[in-house]
């Protein structure tokens, strides 16, 4: 199968230092997705010489309030400016920012001023990823476990944003860890959401472990793709059970039937 192969570094060998693991990925053979860069220094990261898939493209903003979306773009161009040093592929976003533990910052209903609010502001993400020449994407979340009180979090709400806005400069960051707890039906859902994916992360339920840990069909999941002609990046966002190794081979092999 042709799929693009990546692995997000924070969630892999957490006692070594990033730039390590970066570089223990791009050995391997992986891309490399990133969570919040402001903790990490760049330059270390720029010689690991991996290739980054995806990495947070903000700190900090809201999309559906004025004062939460100017937060939002100023952050999302510093993001986009230190994305461009690592020749970063994809810049993330949530429907709210997240604080510990994952948990909104600001917990909010989308409510319809909202939603109109929302596409405002990711119009206003797409001008800004114009003028710089990258690409953001819109992350779906679940709500039940890891993420409760994050508006515009089900892949249903962030498949309606992503294609309303129909702009190249923004795709989804479909994540089927969060979709199948939070919804479920991967293969159709990735069959609708198919023309705006930028990128696919997985993780196995419960417990965000690697594929094959879990209830989720991954090599199932993997055919499908490949019969709809997906060839676009696969993500591992996903902690390791075991030895990453083997985590990360489960993963390969998941992929690759």
């Amino acid at each position: 199968m042709a799929f693009t192969l990546a692995a997000c570094a924070e969630m892999l060998w957490r006692d070594r230092p990033i730039d390590w693991r970066c570089a223990r990925l791009d050995e391997m053979g992986f891309e490399v997705g990133l969570w919040n860069w402001a903790d990490h220094d760049i330059a270390a990261l720029a010689k690991s010489r991996a290739t980054f898939s995806i990495m947070n493209g903000y700190l900090d903003g809201r999309l559906a309030d004025d004062d939460g979306a100017d937060t939002l773009l100023a952050s999302a161009r510093e993001a986009a400016l230190v994305g461009k040093r690592l020749g970063v592929q994809r810049l993330n976003l949530h429907g709210t920012g997240l604080g510990d533990g994952g948990r909104p910052k600001q917990a909010e209903t989308a409510t319809p001023l909202k939603w109109v609010k929302a596409l405002d502001t990711l119009n206003r993400i797409c001008d800004l990823a114009e003028e710089l020449e990258v690409v953001f994407t819109l992350e779906n979340l679940n709500l039940p476990t890891d993420h409760a009180g994050v508006p515009f979090a089900r892949a249903e709400d962030t498949l309606a944003l992503v294609s309303a806005i129909n702009r190249s400069e923004l795709r989804l960051n479909l994540d089927l860890y969060h979709a199948q707890i939070g919804e479920g039906n991967l293969i159709e859902l990735c069959q609708a959401c198919l023309p705006w994916v930028g990128e696919i992360q997985v993780a196995d339920v419960p417990g965000r472990f690697e594929p094959g840990t879990g209830e989720i069909n991954y090599p199932g999941i993997a055919r499908a793709l490949n019969a709809m002609g997906y060839t676009g990046p696969v993500a591992m966002e996903a902690f390791a059970s075991g030895l990453e190794e083997d985590a990360l081979a489960a993963f390969k092999a998941a992929f690759s039937v």
